[in-house]
């Protein structure tokens, strides 16, 4: 597999991941369990603002905003950990651990990924001119 299609793959990946763990978030928090609080749509701002503050990282394609965008996922897993741990959210942490995951890894490959390929290409251009 190329460098090309392992980059390619790994954000297609990496949007998928992203916009379910999004899609997710509004459905647990807002329809499924919403927080028995007067105002549950706070739980599920909580959970949504910093991802969504990754949007257009993510849309772009910047590498190093997905690399930023990993160590944030870290809590993320510690909170689907928990959730998954709990047996009223069982099936929903198990969900969001394994969305995490899946996010957490595409982003991290594709961050990698990206930043040779456009090396490599950078590199062959300046090859071709001097050429």
């Amino acid at each position: 597999m190329t460098l090309a299609c392992k980059t390619r793959a790994s954000r297609i990946l990496t949007l998928a991941s992203y916009f379910g763990l999004l899609l997710l978030f509004t459905l647990w928090y807002m329809l499924i369990l919403p927080a028995q609080a007067e105002h549950p749509w706070v739980i599920w701002l909580v959970h949504v603002v910093p991802l969504a503050a990754f949007m257009p990282v993510v849309i772009k394609g910047y590498p190093r905003g997905h690399a930023w965008l990993c160590f944030v996922l870290l809590i993320y897993f510690t909170e689907a950990v928990l959730a998954s741990l709990v047996p009223a959210t069982r099936w929903l942490g198990l969900i969001d651990v394994a969305l995490t995951c899946t996010l957490f890894t595409s982003a991290m490959m594709f961050a990698r990924w990206q930043s040779r390929l456009t090396k490599s290409q950078q590199h062959a251009q300046q090859h071709a001119a001097q050429g």
